[in-house]
């Protein structure tokens, strides 16, 4: 038998989207349940894959094209190509998922000099069917035969000399037509087709090259949207808003797609095509005035928009035409939304009735909550400013403010009220106090991991990273992007949703919290099965995170807190020290910060258990580099400058993040750990004493053998007892090492808990830096090498499996073993499914991210997430 690929609209229905596109099965839905929709087929996605593969028709398809145009035009009582009562016909794209103006259609399609005169004739109208032709040769000349749109805008332009569209002259619309022929004939190398025929087959293939079109594309690698989907054609009686007043076109959605309000939101125009609409020819009215205009059509458009959304259970966005007092429904799908209006709709759906609170939870995209967590940028102020580069979306919100390129001017200058942002080529950690001062922070280079991206999202501040378009000249004060030359003090807006880098200060909107956030966010607790810690290395982190629902600290980073104040003085005496004795007299000096810092941690923590790291960065990450630098840590330490650089270049690594860090540092100087976990069993006991329910768990990190967690758990342990700690606590270790996961079953012998570090188990299995992967990893995922940047979303063919290894192993060993994961995908909606797949006990991620890890959690235990793309 063969295959089917052409459905009449009575043919298909809702659950063919996969086959029929949103809009083909959207048109069959309606067709289905009554509502005026003119007569048309779909030609299915199958095709389009077919065509795409071959670069030809398959077998049989234009056969069932004209067989199911002969049907349509037996419902209409007119013929395709007559020059009595001609049939005319829209041709539109439709994909599964909705790609609003990506790609393609063509209007007026059967139209020649024979059939203008009949619709002339037909309507009583010379201007409308010469107008109708003057589109119909601009739409096809650009979409099909590949004319660049601009010629025609030209003519159009040069004829209205200012007037409207609706006030040429038929005369004048006849001219334009000849006109555009000439630019086809011109442009394109051939006459323009009088055969409807020949019209309709080339608008096919036009409809599916678009889908591999350079928009398309752009926007499912965007959306992430497979490329093997291909998109449906719709072929569609033509109905015209633009046959005078009577008449009219128009875009509506069910309730407010910016605010969730349940009030029917849109615009029209009287005397329009609906391409009018949205390309913004003509100023669109609200859809209230419909009402006044034309009541009986707006009362009928209001009881087919609440029958629309009843029956989808959603909110629906609409298109429609009137001819002469008729309505007409050309479209229906589900209507794209803000972050804010999601939750809104979600949850007065379910306190409707219309839907339960599983389906309300699965409704809500987890990122969209970004929206209602950061500031934005006001869209209208968004449009007018200019982009002077776009980087990676490191960390989300917007902010504005004078651009600075030194840390400590930073500080200063937020110290007296300015708002400054910190631009770096890359950020170290010897910068984060520059970057506690800036609004936003904004580098050169570096990925979604790198220090700047992760140190900002923790503080949820906005971060743009890896701008690699930027020519940062530090010493000279400016940078320039794309021809602008941006100076030291000049005023920049960073979105860190978006990754663009603009020019000027850019008005924000607050996000405002509402009862309905928080109803969902108790919804999706109820569903959930595994526990939201955070990643928090001050109390202020760890109570923001605490009021975001986080359930105890899955990651505290015990050498964030050494950047502090007069801190780093110590750290780097202890560093650079030549005896033990000298480390231990630097290390008393840091102690009581550490422990004061650990107190207030556990404080905000208040009966959720804290994870703490013991020191992990390589060493010469707290050391400066720069001569005068070390000249004035060399006067502050009272030795000798080129003592100090020596010792400062002894210490420098080829490959760092592989070299003397981690537990490699406590196991050559073991009072490096006896003090970390003094401090944390001293603030523990103090806390404790206070009324505080206090649960450490003191995690080593880069372990990959038993030997190294056995030596430092013993030191941790003999530090408890030697401070009279009885209450409880862990001991465990990161997972981030491949050698590590492999031997978790042994490793879990002597650990108490495991928590999988996945952006170093990402970088070792994969042998990708992260601070250098922008250099590449985007041309790999725009290539389809990887499905996804590793860093952001977990590879989990690769490195999950290590993940499920770990997991497995280290449970075979020890039952009750906690398994965590405290890397940034702890908060990617995509990885947390995976994670609660896996078996694992909680997920951590930075503080403005817990909400996002709650929700996608709670969907991964729901099942298949119910959405629109």
């Amino acid at each position: 038998m063969a295959t089917k690929y052409v459905y009449l609209f009575r043919e298909g229905n809702a659950s063919m989207r996969d086959l029929l596109g949103g809009k083909g099965a959207g048109l069959a839905e309606m067709t289905g349940i009554g509502a005026p929709v003119p007569p048309g087929f779909t030609i299915t996605t199958e095709a389009c894959n077919y065509y795409s593969a071959n670069d030809d028709f398959p077998a049989g398809l234009l056969d069932q094209v004209f067989e199911a145009l002969r049907d349509v035009e037996q419902a209409t009582g007119k013929r395709f190509g007559d020059a009595e009562n001609p049939l005319l016909v829209s041709v539109r794209s439709g994909a599964k998922f909705s790609m609003p103006g990506m790609m393609d259609t063509v209007l007026n399609l059967g139209l020649n000099a024979e059939t203008k005169a009949a619709l002339a004739r037909l309507t009583g109208d010379q201007r409308f069917a010469n107008d109708a032709y003057r589109r119909f040769i601009q739409l096809f000349g650009k979409i099909v035969l590949g004319v660049d749109g601009d010629r025609f805008e030209h003519v159009m332009d040069e004829v209205k000399a200012g007037r409207e569209d609706q006030e040429l002259s038929p005369d004048e619309l006849n001219a334009i037509a000849a006109r555009f022929k000439d630019i086809v004939r011109q442009d394109a190398g051939v006459e323009f087709p009088d055969d409807p025929v020949e019209q309709l087959k080339a608008a096919i293939i036009a409809v599916f090259k678009s889908w591999n079109g350079r928009r398309a594309v752009d926007y499912r690698r965007l959306n992430k949207i497979s490329d093997s989907l291909g998109t449906a054609v719709n072929v569609q009686t033509m109905v015209f808003g633009n046959l005078g007043e009577t008449s009219a076109t128009g875009v509506a959605f069910s309730r407010n797609p910016s605010t969730g309000e349940k009030r029917l939101y849109g615009e029209y125009l009287i005397n329009a095509q609906g391409e009018d609409v949205v390309a913004g020819i003509r100023t669109p009215r609200p859809i209230s005035e419909l009402e006044r205009e034309m009541p009986d059509v707006y009362q009928q458009f209001i009881t087919i928009a609440n029958q629309l959304e009843a029956h989808y259970k959603d909110v629906q966005d609409m298109e429609f035409t009137v001819e002469r007092g008729r309505l007409y429904m050309l479209q229906t799908r589900t209507g794209k939304r803000t972050g804010f209006a999601a939750v809104r709709i979600a949850v007065e759906m379910a306190n409707e009735g219309v839907i339960d609170q599983a389906t309300a939870v699965r409704r809500v995209e987890p990122a969209a909550l970004d929206q209602l967590l950061h500031p934005t940028l006001k869209p209208e102020a968004r449009a007018a400013a200019h982009l002077l580069a776009r980087g990676l979306p490191a960390s989300p919100g917007a902010a504005t403010g004078k651009v600075v390129f030194d840390p400590d001017e930073a500080e200063q200058l937020a110290s007296t009220g300015e708002m400054v942002i910190l631009v770096r080529p890359e950020t170290a950690p010897e910068d984060f106090h520059g970057m506690v001062a800036a609004q936003a922070v904004l580098t050169a280079r570096g990925g979604m991991t790198s220090h700047a991206a992760v140190v900002a999202r923790g503080m949820g501040k906005p971060c743009v990273a890896g701008a690699s378009e930027l020519r940062i000249d530090v010493a000279a004060g400016r940078f320039a992007a794309n021809g602008t030359t941006i100076n030291k003090g000049d005023y920049i807006t960073v979105d860190g949703s978006t990754g663009d880098v603009l020019e000027g200060h850019i008005e924000t909107e607050d996000p405002e919290l509402s009862g309905d956030f928080e109803m969902l966010m108790e919804w999706a607790d109820g569903f959930r099965q595994v526990k939201v810690r955070t990643n928090a290395d001050t109390p202020n982190d760890a109570s923001t995170a605490r009021g975001f629902g986080a359930e105890g600290i899955g990651l505290c980073r015990t050498e964030h807190m050494f950047f502090e104040g007069s801190r780093i003085d110590a750290v780097r005496e202890m560093i650079v020290a030549e005896t033990q004795e000298e480390r231990r007299a630097a290390l008393a000096k840091i102690e009581p910060y550490q422990r004061e810092d650990f107190a207030g941690i556990f404080r905000a923590m208040d009966g959720f258990p804290v994870t703490i790291r013991t020191l992990d960065p390589p060493l010469h990450e707290f050391l400066p580099h720069a001569d005068e630098e070390i000249h004035d840590l060399a006067a502050k330490m009272g030795v000798a400058f080129g003592v100090l650089k020596g010792k400062i270049e002894a210490l420098r690594e080829a490959n760092p993040m592989l070299g003397f860090r981690g537990c490699r540092l406590g196991m050559v100087y073991p009072e490096i750990t006896e003090m970390q976990a003094r401090a944390i069993f001293t603030a523990a006991k103090q806390v404790r004493a206070e009324g505080v329910t206090v649960l450490p768990e003191v995690m080593i990190p880069l372990v990959q053998t038993p030997e190294e967690l056995e030596n430092q758990g013993n030191i941790v342990r003999r530090m408890a007892e030697e401070v009279g700690f009885d209450g409880e606590y862990m001991v465990g270790t990161m997972i981030e090492l491949p050698r590590a996961a492999l031997m978790a079953g042994k490793i879990a012998e002597i650990a108490e808990f495991f928590s999988f570090g996945t952006n170093d188990l990402t970088q070792t299995a994969m042998g990708i830096s992260r601070d250098d992967s922008g250099r590449f990893v985007p041309a790999y995922v725009e290539r389809k090498v990887f499905p996804d940047d590793p860093f952001q979303v977990l590879d989990q063919e690769g490195v999950g499996q290590l993940v499920e290894i770990g997991t497995e192993r280290g449970r075979a060993t020890r039952p009750n073993l906690k398994v965590g994961v405290c890397g940034e995908h702890g908060g990617d909606p995509a990885s947390v499914n995976f994670f609660v797949r896996t078996g694992l006990d909680y997920v951590s991620c930075s503080p403005y991210r817990v909400p996002i890890a709650r929700l996608a959690a709670a969907q991964a235990a729901l099942g298949e997430v119910v959405r629109d793309k």
